[in-house]
């Protein structure tokens, strides 16, 4: 099992304070874009800056790109020595508790070539339910000397979407909500549905009623599933807009199961172009 995917808060807690450490406040919600900064101004860990999805995890919007998609690498690395991340950083990335933006935070740093970032089991729910110290104060930090070390294979576009979902040998998975995968209900993007041949695995199969990841095994037994004999590197991971995906991505690689790809532009982008396939109800 992967030891480059969370960590529990009684461990985070013992690290405050290491010099290494950098912590980034994640939350944010998709209806109150503004919510997540408002409340990390109000109380956040020690330490922690806060890394908004819409300006600092993501470009801006165009009508065929998605809702959230990646900004370019050269940015992103600004973005991250502005923060004062180092080569040698150890990054924990921290939302309300599921973990849906902070992995977000997680993979975008490893398509970059960082390994060493982690994301907090429970979130903030967990870190109020023991009792661990808060802070008001906002840090400003020192630069930082991030190289980025691009890893181009992470992220795929949608021909090879379209490609891996008419192939046997690979899967992709849409970590959507059920209701949202079969186009029942599509309360944000134009079109509802899903990509023909796509696999229905909500993110949140992944996680225990607090909102914490399930055990490795437990985990790993249910992402095989899904998989169905198809090989972790031969998968895609989609969602909305290339967001909640990323916490698929996360699970996997906890699971042992590492090696899968994200499609950013997601189901927002591939429902942009009419053109596209789409597909409502169960997979066939």
């Amino acid at each position: 099992m992967s030891t480059h995917t969370w960590i529990q808060a009684e461990a985070l807690a013992a690290r405050l304070g290491d010099p290494r450490l950098r912590i980034f406040d994640c939350r944010f919600d998709l209806a109150r874009p503004d919510s997540g900064r408002e409340r990390y101004l109000d109380e956040h860990l020690p330490g922690a800056l806060y890394a908004d999805l819409n300006r600092d995890l993501a470009a801006p919007a165009t009508a065929t790109s998605g809702r959230h998609p990646l900004p370019s690498p050269a940015t992103f690395e600004a973005r991250l020595r502005a923060w004062g991340v180092n080569a040698g950083s150890l990054v924990v990335a921290y939302d309300d508790g599921n973990g849906a933006f902070a992995a977000r935070l997680w993979w975008m740093l490893r398509w970059l070539g960082h390994d060493e970032v982690l994301v907090l089991d429970g979130g903030m729910r967990r870190w109020l339910a023991l009792g661990l110290p808060l802070d008001e104060e906002v840090p400003v930090p020192p630069g930082g000397d991030f190289v980025a070390r691009l890893r181009p294979d992470c992220a795929v576009d949608a021909a090879t979407v379209l490609e891996a979902a008419r192939d046997a040998t690979a899967r992709v998975i849409d970590v959507r909500a059920p209701e949202r995968y079969r186009g029942e209900v599509e309360p944000i993007d134009a079109v509802a549905g899903h990509v023909p041949g796509a696999r229905n695995h909500p993110f949140t199969s992944s996680l225990d009623a607090q909102g914490r990841f399930l055990p490795p095994d437990e985990l790993r037994r249910r992402l095989s599933a899904s998989l169905d004999g198809v090989p972790a590197h031969r998968t895609i991971a989609m969602c909305g807009s290339g967001v909640t995906a990323c916490h698929l991505l996360l699970a996997l690689e906890h699971a042992g199961l590492g090696g899968a790809r994200l499609y950013p532009g997601s189901w927002s982008e591939w429902s942009s172009d009419p053109a596209r396939p789409v597909r409502t109800g169960e997979s066939a």
